[in-house]
């Protein structure tokens, strides 16, 4: 039975990558497109590179935005992946090489954090921008490889401490995202092989769970003291031991 629902909840994501309806999906597949979307649209420009890409499902929402596409991952998903690589080591990548960079709920299954962003800091070029999403509130996934959640000062000192300056930090979502996302998750996965089924309850689903419980936590949770996660938006500045030694020399 497990496998069987592991399979449907396979086939479901495959059938959403390139969908508009995707957003539609969870609250916190919601969340993500209601703040970390248009984050990602205003600032990516020049070559981009997707840390962590998955099945590359934000790859449509920043085509118009950019001059080049790369991807990296640990473990491909697809045949296409520009770098298989771990994010906490990049040496195959050239420092100062990447005007922008996205990287989307992927430092919670790393082990080494700090080393990962101290490596995207290094890839990109002075004055470019990274996207990164984060969770706060998440059961246990894609173990044993799940590591950390994080809160935003966590994640504020993790980015400065790299060398960033942070222009945008903001939290997605709520408790009630948080629930919604495994409500949703459980009942469409139970039914996304029975095509009737399937259209009934992506319906009902994408109005009472999807977007009531995002906008609830609008109304309850403007604070973000129950934050689903967060998305900043950095800028490279030198790195820290550059800035340190323009400290001395001063």
């Amino acid at each position: 039975m497990i496998e069987w629902f592991r399979a449907s909840r396979h086939l479901l994501e495959e059938d959403l990558i390139n969908s508009p309806k995707r957003q539609f999906f969870s609250p916190a597949y919601y969340s993500q497109y209601k703040v970390t979307i248009p984050r990602i649209r205003e600032f990516v420009t020049g070559r981009l590179i997707d840390l962590g890409c998955g099945d590359t499902p934000y790859r449509d929402s920043v085509n118009d935005k950019i001059s080049e596409y790369h991807t990296l991952d640990l473990f491909p998903r697809r045949a296409d992946v520009t770098y298989t690589a771990d994010i906490q080591d990049m040496s195959i990548i050239e420092t100062a090489s990447y005007d922008s960079a996205i990287c989307l709920e992927v430092l919670e299954h790393v082990p080494d954090p700090f080393k990962a962003i101290s490596e995207i800091h290094r890839i990109l070029k002075p004055g470019g921008f990274l996207i990164i999403s984060v969770p706060h509130l998440s059961r246990l996934h894609e173990e044993p490889y799940d590591y950390y959640r994080f809160t935003r000062h966590g994640l504020k000192y993790i980015l400065e401490r790299a060398g960033f300056s942070v222009l945008h930090l903001e939290h997605r979502g709520g408790l009630f995202s948080f629930i919604g996302h495994q409500i949703s998750t459980l009942t469409l996965s139970a039914v996304w092989r029975v095509p009737i089924l399937r259209r009934i309850f992506w319906l009902i689903n994408s109005y009472l769970v999807t977007r009531l419980c995002y906008a609830i936590d609008q109304i309850l949770n403007p604070s973000g003291l129950f934050a689903l996660g967060y998305t900043a938006v950095v800028r490279r500045n030198s790195y820290p031991d550059e800035t340190a030694q323009k400290e001395e020399d001063c």
